[in-house]
């Protein structure tokens, strides 16, 4: 992910801000956080194909950004996660409304975005795809599926975050307990603290004290991005809530 702002001020702020420098970084830090779940929704929701909807994703930010849409946000009328599937929705509705349309994407460039890893991570989520297509469950509203893959990419970012801060910090076998015992989603793979402790040549003992560190640690990232991500307190502690369970800070 990109670099999110050290401080507690939210990135959604700083998009309306005057200063373009400022209106910069902090659009980076939004394209970065969302260009997955937007390009998941177009494929998912509007059933674009990989290049069209690639192409529709780095378009809606571009436009997004020159025109400054994503500023006039109002965080007393919706969350900010949901005001953006609503315009990206309006986005897509001209797109295929429109008889020509300019080649897309051309202008503005932000943060690189990975479109093969991010199919691939489609491709993975076999539940919500037939023969290559993809398609939403019947029971999955618009915001219920924007809000899925907004969350998948959230964990996935606060992850590789986790996992660089151990690697600049030499603790990377604490890394390895927290990615061996709760990552691997390998049926029946997950090991007993005995069985991970003599893989990794570390005391059984260990074992606790290093999930205990990386779950905290991970949390801690989890809810720094989310704060930034949020318009207000008030958005921010429902988010919390209902993405860990509990009460933000």
């Amino acid at each position: 992910m990109g670099s999110f702002p050290a401080t507690r001020h939210s990135v959604v702020a700083a998009i309306a801000s005057a200063d373009q420098a400022t209106r910069r970084v902090a659009f980076d830090a939004l394209v970065s956080a969302y260009w997955r779940p937007v390009y998941k929704y177009v494929r998912i929701k509007w059933r674009a194909d990989r290049e069209d909807a690639a192409d529709l994703t780095q378009e809606f930010f571009a436009r997004a950004f020159e025109k400054g849409s994503l500023g006039r946000f109002d965080p007393a009328r919706a969350r900010f996660r949901t005001f953006l599937r609503v315009c990206l929705d309006g986005f897509v509705a001209n797109e295929r409304k429109a008889a020509s349309r300019i080649k897309r994407g051309g202008a503005v460039s932000f943060v690189a975005l990975d479109f093969v890893a991010a199919e691939s991570e489609l491709s993975e989520s076999a539940g919500h795809f037939t023969a290559g297509v993809t398609a939403a469950s019947p029971a999955e509203d618009d915001d219920a599926l924007f809000r899925q893959e907004w969350v998948r990419a959230l964990f996935a970012d606060a992850v590789t975050a986790l996992r660089e801060s151990c690697e600049a910090t030499g603790k990377q076998t604490q890394f390895a307990v927290f990615e061996r015992y709760d990552l691997d989603d390998d049926a029946g793979a997950r090991p007993t603290y005995s069985q991970l402790a003599g893989e990794l040549g570390i005391p059984a003992t260990q074992v606790t004290n290093y999930l205990a560190f990386t779950r905290r640690e991970l949390r801690r990232i989890l809810l720094e991005r989310l704060r930034a991500l949020c318009a207000s307190d008030d958005e921010f502690r429902l988010e919390a809530r209902e993405l860990l369970g509990m009460e933000a800070p």
